[in-house]
């Protein structure tokens, strides 16, 4: 996951503005008690951020596999 896809999937499931209002606001002990936006300047792998930000705010199974069917979506664009 790259970060233009963890943030393509927040706003998916969040809307745009919620999404980034959670990105610097939502602090996660997951995270070290950092927001999704310190971890994710810090280095932490997008991926990690997601799983944090969907136990955090209590995602079912299907909206945490957002992101493979994004990436999947993305390649078929790129050969077409």
């Amino acid at each position: 996951m790259r970060h233009s896809e963890f943030w393509s999937v927040m706003e998916q499931v969040f809307g745009a503005s919620y999404a980034r209002s959670l990105g610097g606001d939502l602090v996660m002990s997951a995270l070290d008690g950092r927001t999704a936006d310190q971890a994710l300047e810090a280095g932490v792998p997008p991926r990690e951020v997601w799983e944090a930000v969907c136990d955090a705010t209590g995602q079912d199974d299907a909206t945490r596999w957002l992101h493979r069917e994004d990436a999947r979506s993305a390649r078929r664009r790129r050969r077409v």
